[in-house]
Formats: structure tokens, sequence, C-alpha cells
């Protein structure tokens, strides 16, 4: 899961996943084939679908959402498959959510054509922090600007640790001519399976909720809150052995739905 920092902090930013340099070209493959999971946790029975212990299965609160913006997330090939990672719970709320795999040597064939597609207006959502690239900035308003021109608004997410997400953004030349904008909000993280640097560290989640909402997507956002909310408690329950119940406030809200 990727963390962006928010005009509420400037500082750098600890990321809950990791990104690095994978060297081989991008297929057509949206994703690579799940391996075993080996870190701490690994003997934890869980759910095949939402990866989450089935002490806590997420999949009875997984609830669709349509939105006017897309996201589309850049991610490295070992974020598929840490149970904690956050990117995923936009795929399952957001049904026109894109994930590609993003490698060092070459970008992934259907990013590199759907970037041509004059449907979109792509953003690259990075802090507006260094000089070089000042021209490039662009406020929230480029966004409804977009939606007012038919547009497609699309919120290009680098999923990983700080210190690879900037390296994605600069080793990334298929995003150099793409208008950056930078995430401003007062939200301080609610992400409590890694301790942030910051509360106003978000984790990749939760700068969807934020960019979606900013950006009219009032009822996605909503919903997306919610679930990540319930991923975020069941998560961490699990850790304790602990059921939730009764359900919480947000699992009632997308029961009910």
């Amino acid at each position: 899961m990727s963390v962006f920092e928010s005009s509420v902090d400037k500082s750098a930013v600890n990321d809950r996943s990791v990104v690095g340099s994978g060297n081989s070209p991008a297929s057509e493959q949206p994703r690579p084939p799940r391996r075993e999971f080996k870190a701490r946790g690994s003997f934890v029975t869980r759910c095949d679908n939402c990866q989450l212990p089935v002490l806590n299965c997420l999949c009875p609160y997984q609830v669709k959402a349509e939105s006017h913006a897309q996201v589309w997330l850049i991610t490295h090939p070992i974020e598929h498959f840490k149970p904690t990672n956050t990117g995923r719970l936009i795929r399952d709320v957001i049904t026109s959510t894109q994930v590609f795999t993003w490698y060092r040597t070459a970008p992934d064939a259907r990013l590199a054509a759907l970037l041509k597609d004059p449907r979109y207006a792509p953003f690259v959502i990075f802090p507006d922090d260094q000089p070089d690239y000042v021209d490039r900035v662009v406020g929230i308003d480029a966004v409804h600007a977009a939606k007012a021109q038919a547009r497609i608004p699309v919120f290009i997410i680098l999923d990983g640790t700080w210190r690879q997400a900037r390296r994605m953004f600069r080793k990334s030349a298929y995003l150099d001519g793409l208008p950056v904008l930078p995430l401003r909000t007062e939200r301080e993280t609610r992400y409590r399976l890694r301790k942030p640097a910051s509360k106003a560290h978000l984790c990749t989640a939760e700068v969807a909720i934020e960019l979606l909402r900013q950006g009219g997507d009032t009822v996605a956002a909503d919903v997306l809150d919610d679930y990540f909310d319930v991923f975020n408690d069941s998560y961490a329950a699990s850790r304790l052995h602990h059921k939730i119940d009764p359900p919480t406030a947000a699992m009632r809200r997308l029961a009910a739905k």
C-alpha cells in the first residue's frame, strides 16, 4: 500500500507496502499468480478470496460502487501477495479500478495503451515538493474540468513505500507527460496495521477515498471508506484471535446495501 503526504505534512512518507524494481517486461496479465505468503502470520488460515483470516472474513461486506473517476494502481509484484495491502480494497469496491504491475525496464502494455486513449484524463498522484516538475502540478479543479469536457478522470496511484514510489515516479518515463495532482486533505490516517511516521500519512485506500470524495464521487467514497474501516478493524482483531461481534457500524451499513 502506498502512502502519500497530504497538505497537512510534507515530510517524507513511510508507506505500508513495498515497491521494488522488477526487471521483467510487463505482460497482459492483470497480476502475477499468487504465491504462498511467508511473513508473520503465514500459518493463519485465510480466506482464499479476501485473504483475511477466516475468523473475520471480509467477503460478506464487499459492496460494489460506481464512480465517474477511475483509479489505476501501479503496483510492485510483491504487493500483490501482502494481505495488509489496501490497494486491493479499491478494486473490491470500485468496479472500474485497474491494477498494473510496475517493472523498471518496461511499462505494462495495457497501461501504455490506456494512456493513449483520449477518453481518459489521467493524473499522477504525487506531492508537489520538487521544483523540476512544478509546471505539471494541477489542483482538483482540473479533475472537475475534465469531467466538464466529458472525459473520464483517472487517479494514478503509485502503490509502494514512499522511497520506492518516488523512484517509480522518477523512473517511469511514460508518466513524464502527465499532470501531477497532489492530495490536499485534512484527513488523518485510520490505518492501524502499521504505525505511520505521521497521522498525515495516508495508506493507498485512504488516498483513493479522499480523491474520489474531492472529485465528486461521494457515494463511492463513502462505501470504500466503510469497507476500509471493516478491513482495518477485522485484520486488527484477527491478530488478537478475536472475532468481531456484534458487527461494527460500518459493517451494518455495508450489510444493509
